[in-house]
């Protein structure tokens, strides 16, 4: 791959996927300048290791692994500084969904992230396993469990 050719990929690949990484990035570490730093490193690991990928699904299902394993890293250190989850919010459609995605955002981890997965980034239960390295099974309960919780989550909040 020549030069030009490279410019091109990374400026693809950066435009297609950074509002995906950040929203999956943001809802492991709840830290604006935290997320920015992931998505960069994903980025950087991306160019370092150039992987060749089967097409656009495995490249981005390959991309929010590395996402998910660096928020891991990141949230193993004790060096970081939170943001205040209200601060860092930012929606374009406002309030409701705002809500909502606080209230994602406030599930146990195991939750909110087949929750992201599925419905903010679309991928099916079987995808999600296979993204997460997890049996179909265990995604399929944690979907429905995080389901449960968000519900009586909302509804406590519209007592």
């Amino acid at each position: 791959m020549h030069r030009i050719d490279t410019e091109n990929y990374i400026e693809r690949v950066v435009n297609t996927y950074t509002d995906t990484l950040q929203k999956l990035a943001f809802t492991y570490l709840h830290s604006v300048a935290d997320t920015q730093d992931v998505v960069q490193e994903v980025f950087i690991k991306l160019l370092v290791h150039a992987p060749r990928f089967q097409d656009r699904e495995h490249e981005k299902a390959w991309l929010i692994r590395v996402t998910i394993n660096l928020c891991k890293d990141r949230l193993r250190r004790a060096d970081r500084q939170n943001v205040p989850i209200e601060e860092a919010l930012t929606v374009e459609d406002g309030g409701e969904n705002a809500a909502l995605l606080a209230e994602v955002m406030s599930l146990p981890e195991k939750y909110r992230t087949v929750i992201h997965l599925h419905y903010y980034e679309g991928y099916t239960v079987r995808e999600i396993a296979t993204i997460l390295r997890k049996p179909v099974g265990t995604v399929a309960t944690c979907l429905a469990r995080g389901r449960q919780r968000l519900k009586q989550q909302m509804e406590g909040d519209f007592l």
